[in-house]
């Protein structure tokens, strides 16, 4: 298949207090980073919950959950080329100290850093006494927020440090945005002014008809959930679609899936691993989950019992995520699993995330065949199992892609906009 341009490829920055080791391990996801740089991935990538969240307590065995922004400017000073992507949510946040944080962010890493755009699903009581808004009405906010957020960059032009102190240029290139909108009113500008790279690159993950629409109209890559091929091939082709009509390029959408891998020397070694990896979860652990997840309590049921369509709730009840409902839902309904085929699936488990388990060449003939049939332009690496497995991940997984003219050998920029091939740096 003749390449217009190589895999994308992310890694999810988690380390796990494995080693005994307790706290933040501030040095531990440097060095990840650092390992991730050498192998010349685009970029690592850190989630954010703004919610105590037990379950991840416990699987990452009590390591701290650091504000992933500040955690990035860190990594940021021991590492040179890679991409840094951190989340920041815009129903609690405020879009004046969202460009702040995220151009501070640009210019301690030289132009490194991509702004994971979150909605978030929970978390209201931490910020005021009112109830989660619906999701068209978190989007609507992100929208508008996004679009300030923006304006904000581009209100303190990087032209602005050309000026010598001169009063008049400096009061002519930098002016107010004064946006009076539905959720934001902001005078502007920013006191920063812009990163010579440009504009930070914007990434998103809405899965619902309003998400994706959002993620069609602002992001430069998109994270998916997509466990099935053909739920890719379909979010991809959508994607794309919505683009081309809303003026945008279909090549400027890049579908980003998780790549949840366990990888062995043999496909059976791999399989343990990721038995062993999930072996925490009890039945009654796993029944909670899917009842969490779709609203169905299948505990009637024996674990060789089919279910069928015809037992699922109603598609309109409110639900925790629409995405993860909606993967379930489309499972149920082209499969019939059994009780424990379902209780097994990584959307009911706590992964939507596409699972590889296998050998080296196993997880590269996944890759591929996903790739050539348009289901992803690239993945985020989401490291599962023992050390081992990342390990091969690195040494014999990512060489092969290398091999294939699939990734890169090396870097071509500095910045996070050229590792994703978008436009090229602004003349000093």
């Amino acid at each position: 298949m003749p390449m217009k341009r190589h895999l994308i490829i992310g890694m999810h920055l988690a380390v796990h207090g494995d080693s005994g080791k307790k706290g933040a391990l501030i040095e531990e996801h440097i060095a990840f980073a650092q390992r991730a740089e050498a192998a010349k991935l685009d970029f690592v990538f850190k989630a954010d919950y703004l919610i105590a969240h037990p379950e991840l307590m416990a699987k990452t065995k009590g390591t701290v959950g650091l504000d992933p922004s500040f955690l990035m400017a860190a990594v940021a000073r021991e590492t040179k080329q890679i991409g840094l992507v951190t989340t920041i949510s815009t129903s609690f946040t405020p879009p004046y100290l969202i460009a702040r944080q995220l151009q501070s962010l640009n210019w301690i890493s030289d132009g490194r850093v991509g702004w994971n755009i979150v909605t978030s699903i929970d978390g209201a009581y931490n910020f005021s006494n009112e109830p989660m808004p619906s999701s068209e009405e978190r989007y609507a906010k992100a929208e508008e927020c996004t679009e300030v957020v923006n304006q904000l960059w581009h209100s303190h032009p990087y032209e602005l440090l050309d000026t010598d102190g001169n009063l008049e240029k400096i009061k002519e290139l930098v002016k107010p945005i004064d946006h009076v909108g539905e959720f934001f009113q902001c005078k502007g500008p920013l006191n920063i002014p812009m990163h010579p790279a440009g504009d930070i690159p914007l990434f998103q993950a809405g899965a619902s008809d309003v998400g994706r629409q959002f993620a069609a109209t602002v992001s430069n890559a998109i994270f998916a959930a997509t466990p099935a091929m053909e739920v890719g091939i379909e979010m991809r082709n959508d994607l794309r679609k919505r683009a081309v009509e809303i003026g945008r390029s279909a090549n400027d959408i890049r579908l980003l899936p998780g790549l949840y891998f366990f990888i062995g020397d043999t496909y059976e070694e791999a399989l343990e691993m990721h038995r062993q990896a999930h072996a925490y979860l009890t039945l009654e652990r796993r029944f909670n989950a899917l009842e969490s997840v779709i609203g169905m309590d299948v505990r009637h049921l024996a674990l060789h019992d089919h279910v069928t369509i015809d037992m699922l709730p109603p598609k309109d009840q409110k639900v925790r995520s629409k995405t993860h409902a909606d993967l379930v839902r489309r499972y149920i309904i082209e499969n019939e699993p059994t009780v424990e085929v379902l209780l097994a699936r990584p959307e009911v488990i706590g992964s939507a995330h596409l699972v590889a388990i296998g050998t080296p060449q196993d997880i590269v003939n996944q890759i591929v065949t996903f790739y050539e049939k348009g289901a992803l332009d690239g993945f985020i690496a989401v490291p599962g199992g023992p050390a081992k497995s990342l390990d091969l991940f690195f040494s014999d997984v990512l060489p092969r892609l290398v091999e294939q003219g699939l990734f890169r050998a090396e870097y071509e920029g500095t910045t996070l906009r050229s590792h994703l091939g978008l436009d090229v740096l602004l003349p000093n």
